[in-house]
């Protein structure tokens, strides 16, 4: 490897200069008196080409890694704080996005009224050794509930620009996925998200990454999951559950322009997925699908910084598209209920999207507007169709934040949306959040 071939070098080097530099100090220096005698200069220098070939024949030093300096393996910790207080004009106990059905208990909508504790992380991250980087994310939600959001090690000495990940990881596509919540412009993620993702996918996997080395920035990445969160289904069996591929591209215009723009693709295969909606005549049932689902997604982001100095005044405009496959069989009323239980192929496509700006005018200070929206498209129940009916409508969001940001470690947040996911009800959203970052942080992603 790269890497290791230069700490051989580096040794080697050591090792004859420390030779040299002990060979000529138990030499006495070259007589400058013109008529001193030759022939001990000669020797003296007959004597150092020796020992270089000696060091030149002997074996390759060890490739053990050198001592590292004092620290320098130390882990960085660092603990986001992330509280909310929220006014909702509609109860989110009965939260649902109309004609999009996601599992019970998969984590979306606005969350709780009134004052709570907002998602806040401890990670902990530090090089093991100059071959490996390893990290863990700990998450404590706002039902004193906790998990483990990443937990990874990746390398960082594979040569070509090739980079391992194992272990588990919020997931390369699109290009909100990857980016924890702390990092977001908004207070939530956007409906498409939620619906087609669960807000984020992250999965236990082996991921692969390819950097180009060319001064266009080119991405290509592909992974190998259990498929355990939603789209998925966990499932006891072997092999993978899930894939990804993914590429990203992008560059810069002139010094006040970059841009990156990207498309992914997810595919799983849940079994037995249940969700909970409710039927032509209005009464809840239970449904479950299997079968596999594939997640087309497309990005775009462009960033403006006059000369390339984002301190004073910049501007983010960010999109993304994302398309769902649905392909298997349904299952109507799957825990026998109502007493009408029926299995049919099922078919389903849809799509959806978001749009959204931020700029800061001034030192500290920045604004944000997103639109967001769903399209139902084609969903096919085949005999179920008689139990269940494809509502027309299409699901939409609008949001306006702004935040002060007195530091790169401390964030107030403002924001109103007007969320209209479900049919026949406007929700009316204000939320006011603090975000404070404690200890060591990476820098974030483009």
């Amino acid at each position: 490897m790269f890497i290791r071939e230069l700490f051989v070098l580096a040794a080697l080097a050591l090792a004859m200069t420390g030779t040299v530099l002990a060979a000529s100090s138990d030499i006495p220096p070259v007589s400058s008196d013109p008529g001193a005698d030759k022939s001990d200069d000669q020797q003296r220098l007959r004597s150092l080409e020796e020992r270089v070939k000696q060091l030149e024949s002997a074996p390759p030093a060890p490739t053990a890694a050198p001592a590292a300096s004092a620290g320098s393996f130390n882990p960085a910790i660092s603990l986001i704080l992330s509280g909310l207080y929220t006014n909702l004009s509609q109860d989110p106990a009965n939260y649902r996005i109309t004609g999009f059905p996601v599992p019970s208990d998969v984590d979306i909508g606005p969350g709780q009224r009134g004052f709570s504790l907002a998602e806040s992380e401890l990670g902990i991250y530090a090089n093991i050794d100059p071959y490996f980087y390893g990290g863990m994310n700990y998450s404590i939600h706002p039902d004193d509930t906790a998990s483990v959001e990443e937990a990874f090690i990746q390398t960082i000495a594979l040569s070509n620009g090739f980079t391992v990940k194992a272990g588990r990881f919020f997931s390369g596509i699109g290009y909100l996925n990857a980016q924890h919540a702390h990092t977001w412009d908004f207070v939530d993620a956007p409906l498409a998200y939620q619906a087609f993702l669960g807000t984020q996918f992250g999965d236990d996997a082996v991921q692969v990454k390819w950097l180009a080395p060319t001064d266009t920035f080119l991405e290509l990445g592909a992974e190998l999951g259990r498929g355990r969160p939603y789209p998925g289904s966990d499932r006891d069996k072997n092999g993978s559950g899930a894939g990804t591929v993914f590429a990203h591209i992008g560059g810069d215009v002139g010094t006040s322009h970059s841009w990156r723009a990207g498309a992914s693709v997810l595919e799983t295969s849940p079994q037995n997925q249940e969700y909970s909606g409710t039927n032509i005549a209005g009464n809840n049932v239970t449904d479950s699908f299997s079968g596999d689902t594939r997640i087309w997604i497309a990005d775009f982001v462009w960033k403006y910084a006059p000369n390339g100095n984002p301190v004073y005044t910049n501007f983010k405009l960010q999109a993304e598209y994302l398309r769902r496959h649905d392909n298997g069989d349904l299952t109507y009323d799957s825990d026998g209920t109502l007493g009408a239980t029926n299995t049919s192929s099922y078919d389903s496509r849809q799509s959806g999207w978001y749009l959204q700006g931020v700029y800061q005018f001034m030192p500290y200070w920045r604004v944000g507007l997103r639109t967001e929206w769903l399209d139902q498209g084609t969903v096919d129940y085949s005999s179920n169709s008689a139990n269940l009916m494809q509502p027309d409508f299409n699901p939409s969001k609008n949001s306006i934040m702004t935040d002060y940001n007195p530091s790169e470690f401390s964030r107030i947040r403002l924001q109103f949306a007007r969320d209209k996911s479900q049919q026949g009800a406007t929700d009316n959203q204000w939320f006011v959040q603090y975000q404070m970052s404690l200890g060591a942080h990476g820098a974030h992603q483009f």
